[in-house]
Formats: C-alpha cells, sequence, structure tokens
C-alpha cells in the first residue's frame, strides 16, 4: 500500500525547493545511510534542520548532485532511441519520501538516471556493478515512482562515452532506505545543531622575542629580562585543556614552536660560549627558558595523545550506551524474547581518523545503522510471537528454550512450535488411551473366588455404596474404599471390589519403595529413556520422569515420546 503521488514542479521555483526541503529525496538517501563520499551524515541531519529552502537547495545541488545535468539533455536521446520511447523528467513523492528522475516513460515503467562521466564509475558499470554509492538513489528512484527497471547511464554526452547498466528493483534495499529514513526522522526530531566548521587552522601563535647577545670579554648588551618575561608570560598562556579540533591544531603547533625556540635558545648560547667563558646570568637564563619550554612541549605532546584518546573513548563509550538503551527498550516492548544482535563496531568505525568531527559523525553514522538493525529483528521477532503466542497458549512449559527456538527463520519455527505441540498432544492422548485400556481389561466379576474377601463381602451391600460416616479415625473402613472409588470412576461397587480382589499389591508395594527412592541424575535418567529397548520399560521410566523439576521433566517427556515413536516403529 502506497501514497505515490505526482508533482507538477518546476525545478529552480520556489516551490520545488520547499518541497525538497521537507522530503526525504533519492539523491539523500547514500549521504543518510552514510554511505556518501561527499557528504556526511551529521551535515545532513544539520542542513535539513537549519537550513531554509533556497539554502537547503543549493547546499544539495553543490554538495549532493553530480555536476552531469548539462550532458544529461544530450544522453537522454541516446537512452530514448535505445529504449524505444520517450522520457520525461519528473518529481514523485511517497509519504515523506521523494524522488526527481531524470527521466520516466508514459507507461511508468522505465526510469532514468545520469551521472556525468566518471572513469571509476564508468569501469563498475561495464562490469555490470552499480557502486553501493549510487545504489540507495537508484532504488528509492524505483521504489517511489514504482518503475519496473531503471537505466543508469555514465556518459559526456556523447555515443563515445556512454555506458549503461539497468537495475531492478529490490525488496531488501526498499527495507532498508525505509528503515534508514524512519531512524533519520527520529534524529532529525533530536538534534541539537552544532556549528560545522571548515578544517581548523592554528592561531597565529604569540612570538617570543630572538634571544640578542653581544660580548666583549663580559656581556655588553642583552635583551635577558625583556626575553626571559616573555618567555614564561608565553609558556603560561599555553593551553592545556584540550576538546576541540582546533585546540589540538593549535596544540601541534605550540610543540613545534616551541621546539623551534630550544634550538634557538641554544645556538645563541653556543655563540656567546664562543665569544666569553664568564657568562653565568646568560647561561643560567638561557637554560632557565630552555627547560621550561621543554617541559611544557613535553606535557603538552603528551596531552595531546591522551585527550585525544580521552574523547574518542568518551564518544565511543556515549554511543554504547546510547544504543543499549535502544536495544533494552525493543527487548522491554517484546517481553517473551529478546533480540540479538551484534553492538556496532564503534571503535572500527572511528580507526584511523584524525578529527574529533569527522569521529563524531562515523559514530553517529554507526549509532544509526545499529539502530535500524536492531529495529528489524525486532519486527521479526514481534512477527513470529504474534503468531505463537495464540498457539502456545496453552502449552507454554513446552518452550522453555523459546528464546533460543525463536532466533530460527520464521518457517523452521513455527515447524519446531508446530511439530512440539502435536507431539505432545499424541503423547497424552496415548497414555489417556493406554490407562482406559487398563480400566476395561480386569476380569469380569464372576471370575473373582467367592470368599476372597469375605469380611468386605458380608459387611457391604452390593449396588449401594456405604454411607461415609465422620468423626476421627486410624483408617477408613473397607465398605468407604469402595463407596469412594465407586464414586471416583463412576463405577458398581461390584466392579470396584473385583478391582481390589486381583490386585498384585506386593507388586504395588515394590514399585511405591522404587518411586519413594532418591531421583537419579537427570543425565543417567534421560540416557536410560533414550537407550530402552522394550515398552513396558519405557513406560515405567515414563512414571519416574513426572517426579522431576517442571523443565527436566518436560525434556525428558519430550524424549519418552521420542523413544517411544522409536519403539512403536520397530
Amino acid at each position: 500500500m502506497t501514497d505515490r503521488t505526482m508533482h507538477n514542479l518546476v525545478q529552480g521555483s520556489d516551490e520545488w525547493m520547499a518541497f525538497r526541503l521537507t522530503r526525504f529525496g533519492a539523491s539523500e538517501a547514500a549521504a543518510m545511510l552514510g554511505l556518501s563520499s561527499k557528504v556526511k551524515r551529521t551535515e545532513l541531519l544539520h542542513m535539513k534542520h537549519t537550513g531554509n529552502p533556497k539554502e537547503f537547495s543549493d547546499w544539495v545541488q553543490q554538495n549532493i548532485l553530480d555536476y552531469g545535468h548539462e550532458v544529461e539533455a544530450l544522453a537522454r536521446p541516446i537512452v530514448e532511441e535505445m529504449i524505444g520511447d520517450d522520457l520525461y523528467p519528473v518529481t514523485y513523492s511517497d509519504g515523506n519520501l521523494s524522488a526527481s528522475s531524470d527521466g520516466l516513460t508514459m507507461d511508468e515503467i522505465t526510469a532514468f538516471e545520469h551521472k556525468q562521466w566518471n572513469d571509476t564509475l564508468a569501469a563498475s558499470i561495464t562490469d555490470g556493478v552499480l557502486p553501493e554509492e549510487h545504489t540507495p538513489q537508484a532504488q528509492q528512484v524505483l521504489m517511489v515512482t514504482g518503475a519496473e527497471r531503471l537505466i543508469f547511464a555514465c556518459s559526456d554526452g556523447t555515443r563515445e562515452r556512454f555506458v549503461w547498466m539497468e537495475v531492478l528493483p529490490d525488496p531488501a534495499w526498499f527495507d532498508r532506505l525505509r528503515a534508514g529514513w524512519a531512524q533519520f526522522e527520529k534524529d532529525l526530531a533530536d538534534y541539537q545543531p552544532r556549528e560545522i566548521a571548515e578544517k581548523p587552522q592554528a592561531e597565529a601563535i604569540m612570538q617570543l622575542p630572538a634571544l640578542a647577545v653581544q660580548i666583549r670579554g663580559e656581556v655588553i648588551t642583552s635583551n635577558l629580562p625583556a626575553f626571559k618575561s616573555a618567555a614564561e608570560q608565553f609558556i603560561a598562556n599555553i593551553k592545556m585543556d584540550l576538546k576541540t579540533d582546533e585546540d589540538f591544531v593549535n596544540a601541534d603547533a605550540t610543540v613545534k614552536f616551541c621546539e623551534a625556540k630550544e634550538k634557538e635558545i641554544a645556538i645563541a648560547m653556543d655563540a656567546a660560549i664562543a665569544q666569553m667563558s664568564s657568562i653565568d646570568e646568560l647561561m643560567r637564563t638561557g637554560k632557565y627558558v630552555s627547560e621550561q619550554l621543554r617541559k611544557k612541549r613535553l606535557a603538552l605532546s603528551s596531552q595531546i595523545e591522551q585527550r585525544k584518546k580521552q574523547i574518542k573513548e568518551s564518544a565511543i563509550a556515549e554511543r554504547r550506551q546510547k544504543y543499549a538503551a535502544h536495544v533494552e527498550a525493543l527487548n522491554n516492548a517484546l517481553g517473551d524474547a529478546s533480540i540479538v544482535v551484534a553492538t556496532p563496531d564503534f571503535a572500527g568505525a572511528i580507526k584511523g581518523l584524525k578529527t574529533i568531527a569527522s569521529a563524531n559523525d562515523k559514530l553517529d553514522t554507526a549509532l544509526a545503522n545499529g539502530k535500524i538493525d536492531a529495529d528489524a529483528a525486532a519486527r521479526d521477532l514481534r512477527t513470529k510471537l504474534d503468531w505463537y503466542q495464540p498457539r502456545a497458549k496453552a502449552h507454554g512449559f513446552l518452550f522453555s528454550d523459546l528464546q533460543q527456538l525463536i532466533q530460527k527463520p520464521a518457517e523452521d519455527f513455527e515447524l519446531a512450535v508446530t511439530t512440539r505441540i502435536e507431539q505432545h498432544k499424541r503423547a497424552e492422548e496415548e497414555r489417556r488411551a493406554r490407562e482406559a485400556a487398563a480400566q476395561t481389561s480386569a476380569p469380569a466379576p464372576e471370575q473373582v473366588k467367592t470368599g476372597a474377601l469375605p469380611a468386605v463381602q458380608s459387611a457391604l451391600p452390593i449396588d449401594t455404596p456405604a454411607p461415609i460416616e465422620t468423626g476421627v479415625r486410624s483408617r477408613p473402613a473397607a465398605g468407604e474404599i469402595v463407596a469412594v472409588l465407586s464414586r471416583h470412576y463412576g463405577a458398581n461397587p461390584r466392579n470396584v471390589l473385583n478391582w481390589l480382589c486381583t490386585t498384585d499389591w506386593r507388586a504395588v508395594q515394590s514399585q511405591g519403595e522404587q518411586h519413594n527412592a532418591p531421583l537419579r541424575p537427570y543425565d543417567d535418567m534421560l540416557r536410560q529413556i533414550l537407550k530402552c529397548s522394550d515398552a513396558e520399560s519405557l513406560d515405567e521410566l515414563e512414571y519416574q520422569a513426572r517426579a522431576y523439576p517442571e523443565s527436566q521433566r518436560i525434556k525428558l517427556m519430550q524424549a519418552y515420546d521420542d523413544r517411544r515413536e522409536v519403539l512403536l516403529g520397530a
């Protein structure tokens, strides 16, 4: 179900500019997914949030769209001749998604997208491979326009340098685009504008005066006091609290300046020594300033590395916390199961990046893509749970391993649930059938020998259950036992009496002693069931298995059902 609409807009008009700002365009899809080599995802967020229609349109034209529109008109007739149909530039929307196609046939079957000639892109198209950076735009054009194919061409407007390939709709890409834009819309609603700065340049460094010394047997003139004062002021003003990219650029420049100044002082001191042997004040001042510069330089160099590491680690930890909170919210909404998805590789996403701005952009993009994957996994589990819950409502005890089971593909999961429930129902039906057969297989009353229980028979009316007396006694009377059993099973008292007379009470006593014994280890019990070779022994093991805790009992009963099927088949 789509809300596809064609818009009669003239490119460059105010209406067209306003339309582009309020929609998520196909030409922006690569940047939204973090696949664009030209535009960062955070830059797209920033401009969508802060730009007016004209600013945004100009920005997209400059940063996102290729400089290929001047040759697009030359390439269109070549494609029209190739497909045998006319192409018309058109703008479509589907909800808040849009696509401005370079061309679409009147029957809306074939779309056209053109890029200016580029050797790398042309080689890839010749090999039949559309680069990932261009795939989002092509697939969004297909999704929004509803076209059945897209001719993706790269040319300079001539037939000599013209290559093309056919791109078909990909439902997986459609899902990825819709999920990506949904996350982008959430991020846009929460976006706090930050300045998108140009590449930082080092500020001008306060220069120290050159150390000047004239010597003739003794120091005649020098600027030592002024030099020392200026050096102390310079060192005190060096910024050590580094936070922004500008701070780090300035710090690198300061380190280089300090190192150069240390060498300059050493040269001046060596020159003075060559002129004079007794220059105590000069030497002490020179060494003092040089040592102060050296200490500050080393401390600043260390601070640069430490702060960069701290800032990156803090940024990674922040995104990990946001991702964990997102997954936790999804799992809380699911309830009966939890999604199993890998945490985004935030550290790998910023490996090798030198600026804080670029690291933040990559981290935000990795976080957004991680949320998209988690949302997709949650939707998959929600669909499975919606199918599972009404079917397993009365059989939840069979699925203590639901968390593992539900991670299977949908068809495998549904088959496993259905099979397990059916096996349980079949086992219960067989058990009830065995119990009914045992009740009906008792000997007829006339087979009971007269006088088997003379005291009971003489004391009990045959056709009417004896009334149960009230009061506290050490044991029930024989007539009371027969009456209780008669009412419980809905049987004639004579038949109940017959059951009691023909029961092998010694065997019952022996079984009772076995059942009261401590449970054997669960693993031993499971092996006994799986290796059992006759149905009678297997039924005895099934009786014993009922005494185990629920989680173990379910698995033992499952093993019993499987083994019984094997024995019955044999």
